[in-house]
């Protein structure tokens, strides 16, 4: 049975019908066509599937579209401006915390939602608001010196997207 829904996916009202067991993962990959979020484990262990729900990081794997049936969605695609990457994105690049890129969206979600409610956060705090996400290649020092390195600029992470 389909249920009618509508999520704001960052800032754009997105009116869906959705069976009650389809994660939110899904919805936006497959229904929305946002493909920035990714599924790892599929068991809300390794983070590559963070958004954020009104805010909140949230692993979208294990949670259902209908659960956010008229929240605020804000993805990967939704922390840049047009073309112009984010402050975060841009020192994800330069202190190289990217390299195959799996985690990079679910890190940078994650990133935002700290620099949102800390904007000068300790390494032990980056360390521990990024430890939901699982990285295999880059040793996560240079994404924390990425993080660190917004956080001593003071540079604006991405804006919240209107409702």
């Amino acid at each position: 049975m389909a249920y009618p829904i509508t999520l704001t996916v960052n800032g754009v009202a997105q009116p869906l019908e959705v069976d009650a067991h389809r994660s939110l993962l899904h919805a936006l990959r497959e229904d929305v066509g946002l493909t920035g979020t990714k599924e790892g484990c599929d068991d809300s262990e390794c983070g590559a599937c963070m958004v954020l729900v009104d805010g909140r990081p949230t692993n979208s794997c294990s949670s259902l579209a209908v659960q956010a049936d008229g929240a605020r969605i804000t993805t990967v695609e939704g922390l840049q401006d047009g073309a112009q990457l984010s402050a975060l994105q841009q020192a994800f690049l330069r202190h190289g915390g990217v390299q195959c890129g799996f985690c990079t969206p679910g890190m940078l979600v994650s990133a935002t939602a700290l620099l949102r409610s800390t904007p000068s956060p300790t390494t032990d705090e980056i360390r521990i608001a990024l430890s939901g996400n699982l990285c295999r290649c880059t040793g996560y020092d240079g994404i924390v010196a990425a993080v660190a390195a917004v956080a001593a600029a003071g540079d604006p992470v991405a804006p919240v997207a209107p409702a």
